[in-house]
């Protein structure tokens, strides 16, 4: 490349080695990521973890899919990056608007989903995260462990795991001390800008082969100027400047704009006037509720001609008539799960399919809402009825589950209820099906993180069967083969 003339980029050789941006704030990290989205965009796929909203406006030029994760549950946002893979959509996960645990907790949902997707689903994905440091950071902060752990790992097996499954990682940080370390080693390509502290000047230098007297250049460094070596980029530092964009961030640089002229007085009474009545103060309108669905509104009407009885002492169900209705919602909830494919339906698409059974059944007091429903489903997918679980032992295993997310409990549930029987262990399928996926590598990491917990332990026979023992319980599952098919019943 003649001196002062176009640098190029090696797109496949970047997918197969992966990209490390760094620069303190202002040196136009942002920049760079959109000029490489603008000018990849028509060759490959793309998915951006996007923590300020920034590029959101892609969507207009590029076709991006935006997706707001606060509307989005973890599980949601784990099938989404599966379908947007199965579906080759490039998208931009906008986390604005959630707090830290949050952003980690949907983040590392969304890129499992993208890492999860069956191989004959392995497209290549050019996969930019901003801000890497919040999701990889070299040591713990204010955010929960589990939150800190699960977005680390999420982001580990992008930059360590991800070739082999298409995904290429390019991540930008401010500054390389707070990225952990065993994510940013891998990456073998390296954009560094304007850097002021010392620690981070010394390791930009010795990730581009630099003398340490050489790393005071990165203080001289303008804005949107990075130095660039990598087997996609430059055999040598090559200092390079990056060129102009067609989109544009939603919030522009700050710019100085000339104070409002206004006399002393005013200003003075406008901002120390007395405070209004709380009478007067204005009220922000809460929004209004959503409406029900049409088999809601089914489920809460009554005929006309037998109006619903207003409970009372005499009508109030009978400890018979409450098992009862138990055993026939059991039933009904068992008739839905008898379908392979319900494992891997959305809650509130069984949630449907259960009102409308309850309905043709008739039952018309007792149904449950759709809270209720989904414990139901967690307990009727680990195998315990209804009556087990007012047993004071089930009792003390839900108590023991709860601090596992809500999605996890059914698993421990199903573990808990295989140990007490001296059933086989259950295998990876029967977890996967249980937690509504199909990677059997899911299965097998959440296993690791209920045992992470101290809830569990996992051992092998001799024979590399799976046996799981309940920490203070004490139960044992018998050996069972991981790979087996099984599943319990009631």
């Amino acid at each position: 490349m003649a001196a002062g003339g176009p640098a190029t980029l090696d797109l496949e050789e970047l997918l197969a080695t992966r990209l490390l941006v760094q620069g303190n704030s202002g040196s136009g990290k942002s920049h760079l990521l959109r000029r490489l989205l603008e000018q990849s965009a028509p060759w490959v796929q793309q998915a951006v973890i996007d923590p300020e909203g920034d590029f959101v406006t892609l969507a207009e030029h590029f076709g991006h899919l935006v997706i707001d994760a606060e509307a989005h549950g973890e599980h949601g946002l784990q099938l989404a990056g599966e379908r947007a893979r199965i579906h080759r959509v490039s998208t931009v996960l906008n986390l604005e608007g959630l707090d830290a645990e949050a952003q980690l907790r949907r983040a590392a949902a969304f890129l499992g989903g993208l890492f999860e997707v069956t191989r004959e689903h392995w497209y290549p994905v050019l996969v930019v995260v901003d801000e890497a440091q919040l999701f990889a950071p070299a040591a713990g902060g204010e955010v929960p462990d589990d939150a800190r752990k699960l977005a680390l790992g999420a982001m580990t097996n992008l930059m360590c795991r991800g070739r082999k499954r298409g995904l290429a990682g390019v991540i930008a940080t401010q500054r390389l001390a707070k990225l952990a370390k065993n994510v940013a080693a891998e990456a073998s390509n390296f954009l560094m800008g304007r850097t002021f502290l010392d620690i981070d000047m010394a390791r930009a230098a010795d990730l581009l082969g630099m003398e340490r007297r050489q790393a005071e250049a990165f203080r001289d460094l303008e804005r949107g100027q990075f130095m660039a070596l990598g087997p996609a980029l430059s055999r040598r530092p090559l200092n390079l400047r990056i060129g102009a964009t067609q989109t544009q961030p939603r919030n522009a640089a700050p710019r100085l704009t000339p104070l409002p002229e206004c006399p002393p007085e005013e200003v003075r009474a406008a901002i120390l006037a007395a405070p209004p009545p709380e009478a007067l103060k204005p009220q922000r309108r809460p929004p209004a509720p959503p409406a029900p669905d049409l088999l809601s509104q089914l489920m809460a009407a009554a005929p006309a001609a037998t109006p619903m009885p207003a409970e009372t002492p005499e009508n109030t169900p009978t400890p018979e008539e409450q098992a009862a209705l138990r055993a026939r919602l059991d039933q009904i909830l068992e008739a839905i799960l008898a379908d392979p494919e319900a494992g891997f339906r959305a809650i509130g698409v069984l949630y449907q399919d259960f009102l409308v059974r309850c309905r043709i059944e008739g039952l018309r007091t007792g149904i449950p809402d759709l809270s209720s429903f989904r414990r139901m489903l967690t307990r009727a997918r680990a195998g315990i009825s209804a009556d087990m679980a007012e047993d004071e032992v089930w009792r003390d295993v839900l108590a023991r589950a709860a601090i596992l997310p809500e999605d996890m409990q059914g698993i421990f549930m199903m573990i808990a209820r295989a140990a007490r029987d001296n059933l086989p262990c259950p295998g990876d399928p029967a977890i996967a099906r249980a937690y509504g996926t199909r990677s059997l590598g899911r299965a097998r990491r959440l296993l690791t993180y209920i045992e992470e917990q101290g809830l569990i332990v996992c051992q092998q026979d001799g024979a590399g069967r799976r046996m799981i023992t309940l920490v203070e319980l004490a139960w044992a599952t018998a050996p069972g083969d991981p790979l087996a098919e099984h599943t319990l019943t009631p």
